[in-house]
């Protein structure tokens, strides 16, 4: 499988990646919970072993804002407090299964098998063809005839977001929160330049997008006006 770790204590990171890396599983591995978002937007994994304390965003905030953009995927919660309370708040934020810490390899190994068995659930979204254009997330990139941009793993998530929920319109503090991984002031500036240049490797003419729409008063959609 390919798995996502995010774990800020570095040791114990590098421990579980080796881990998984020898039971002959694909590892990347971050250290805080923006990283952790960023990351799981922007790339498509088997399974995530997210930790419950992280910093600059915690686990249980991980664990919700992967879970609304990607449904089927299987989240495994580490913590370290073991209570019951911080247990069914993880699984309520939509883990599936968590391990306190401090725990031995063997069940870690066997709890990542477990979920590594279920049924997958057809949610992947790694490829949009439009407007002729073919906008490949899971290799970062947009191909139009001859040409080829390369996307961050921000734009990445942007895509994601918006083409998920093509059905309303998403506001910039959603953005904000969901793919930039910040909250507080409304950094509209932040999310419009970012709209910006991404539009200009996805439109075929920027000044008149078709693929991100611009809804005034409250935000942007995808195609939503077509």
């Amino acid at each position: 499988m390919r798995v996502l770790v995010v774990e800020d204590e570095p040791s114990l990171r590098e421990g579980i990646s080796d881990l998984l890396r020898g039971d002959g599983h694909t590892v990347t591995a971050v250290g805080d919970g923006i990283a952790g978002v960023e990351t799981g937007l922007a790339e498509t994994f088997d399974l995530v072993v997210l930790d419950l304390m992280l910093p600059r965003l915690d686990g249980t905030e991980v664990c919700r804002r992967l879970r609304a953009a990607r449904p089927g995927l299987p989240i495994l919660m580490l913590t370290a407090m073991g209570s019951e309370d911080d247990k069914v708040r993880g699984l309520s934020e939509g883990a599936d299964d968590y391990v306190t810490k401090p725990f031995s390899a063997r069940e870690l190994l066997a709890r990542v098998r477990a979920l590594g068995r279920r049924e997958p659930v057809t949610e992947s979204l790694d490829e949009v063809v439009v407007e002729g254009a073919t906008i490949d997330l899971a290799r970062m990139v947009v191909v139009r005839g001859d040409q080829r941009s390369t996307l961050t793993p921000r734009e990445v998530g942007i895509v994601r977001w918006l083409y998920q929920h093509q059905d309303r319109v998403v506001t910039r503090a959603e953005l904000l929160e969901q793919v930039f991984g910040q909250r507080g002031d409304l950094q509209t500036r932040a999310v419009d330049m970012a709209i910006a240049v991404l539009r200009k490797k996805l439109e075929l003419d920027p000044a008149k997008p078709q693929l991100i729409i611009s809804v005034k008063g409250a935000g942007y959609a995808w195609r939503l006006e077509r």
